[in-house]
């Protein structure tokens, strides 16, 4: 069970607001709603850490280092999505590495739990080429809580903020319950002579979401 998750805020809200809209900044959005998710789990018994309560030049390789200096076990990012032009798109849509392991899951019921309160659900969906989930060594989400564009999904988070906090949380919470129940089946996938050969294997293994150790034999 993951018991550390670094809850990130995306963007930054100095050199990078994120997607802007009629005045609306995704950074101030994300920030609002990371404390708030932060909060559900740290009073469910999670330790929670922010990769940031404010605005500061950050970027996105400091954010991935920071939840790896943390020794994190989940990293979840939150963010809002923008289309070409204003009200082309709605929904919500999380992003993950790969599609495997626990982040998967994690993802998808995050995803059903924003669609239950009245957001498109449009996928979840393998993006290994950005650096929040590619530089990570623990399992990563990001999600993207619908457009900043779109008059219908800011009507929805404005109005059912709170609930939505609650869903994300949720999402993350039930699943990491739900795995541990579960029966634990331990699988050995390499040895080697070189530690640094051991420790990329160990790191690629953890962004897919498995849980692993290194053990001299």
């Amino acid at each position: 069970m993951a018991t550390k998750i670094v809850v990130d805020a995306g963007h930054n809200g100095l050199t990078d607001p994120g997607a802007v809209y009629e005045g609306r900044l995704e950074s101030d959005d994300t920030l609002r709603l990371a404390m708030a998710v932060g909060n559900i789990l740290a009073r469910n018994g999670y330790d929670v850490v922010y990769t940031r309560t404010g605005d500061l030049a950050q970027s996105v390789t400091q954010k991935a280092q920071l939840a790896n200096d943390a020794d994190a076990d989940l990293f979840v990012s939150l963010h809002r999505n923008m289309g070409t032009y204003p009200g082309q798109y709605d929904g919500v849509q999380t992003l993950v590495y790969d599609l495997g392991g626990e982040k998967l899951a994690i993802a998808e019921a995050v995803n059903e739990n924003l669609e239950a309160l009245g957001f498109r659900n449009i996928n979840v969906e393998a993006r290994p080429d950005l650096a929040v989930l590619r530089r990570t060594e623990m399992p990563s989400i990001l999600v993207e809580v619908g457009f900043i564009d779109s008059d219908k999904d800011n009507q929805l988070f404005d109005s059912r903020f709170d609930e939505i906090a609650q869903a994300i949380a949720d999402g993350v919470m039930d699943t990491l319950k739900d795995a541990s129940q579960r029966p634990l089946y331990r699988v050995q996938v390499g040895a080697f002579y070189n530690l640094n050969n051991a420790v990329a294997l160990e790191q690629e293994l953890k962004r897919m979401g498995y849980s692993t150790w290194i053990v001299t034999v």
